[in-house]
């Protein structure tokens, strides 16, 4: 069972930030990669844009289980937060992609130029340390099946 309070927590940390690192792997391949990206609060989804030559599009393409982070650079240990996660990311098509692309160029108007596929990045799992709170103080989150919106 997820604790109410430590989701608030969790959103509010996704929210603020805007930088996730991202690790792929497919067929022995792996490759990691940091993309800028928004939170859909409400299915619990990071969307971001990338291109499917890349190689980390290219190995999501085939195996869209990923893991990665999110942490800013804090000015000393007592003020590390930071996110691991588990997530499917997934190529956005039709009126998900429009209300996507639309939330992600309003926070980043230059990718409004941009021709990339919006990803959603579908989280299943969070762990959150966060050291103003008490130092290793940890948040859990997982998506439970009943959640599942796509």
């Amino acid at each position: 069972m997820n604790n109410p309070d430590d989701l608030k927590h969790i959103l509010k940390f996704l929210t603020k930030n805007h930088l996730l690192a991202l690790c792929a792997a497919a067929e022995g391949e792996m490759w990691s990669a940091n993309c800028f990206y928004v939170t859909d609060t409400d299915s619990m989804s990071l969307y971001f844009m990338t291109e499917l030559k890349t190689l980390h599009g290219t190995l999501m393409a085939k195996s869209p289980q990923v893991v990665g982070t999110i942490t800013p650079t804090p000015k000393t240990v007592a003020l590390i937060k930071g996110i691991q996660y588990r997530g499917e990311a997934m190529i956005l098509s039709g009126e998900e992609e429009s209300k996507a692309r639309h939330l992600y160029c309003k926070h980043f108007p230059v990718a409004i130029a941009m021709k990339a596929p919006v990803w959603a990045l579908q989280l299943t799992q969070i762990k959150m340390t966060d050291n103003a709170l008490g130092f290793g103080k940890k948040l859990q989150w997982e998506r439970e099946s009943s959640d599942n919106h796509q």
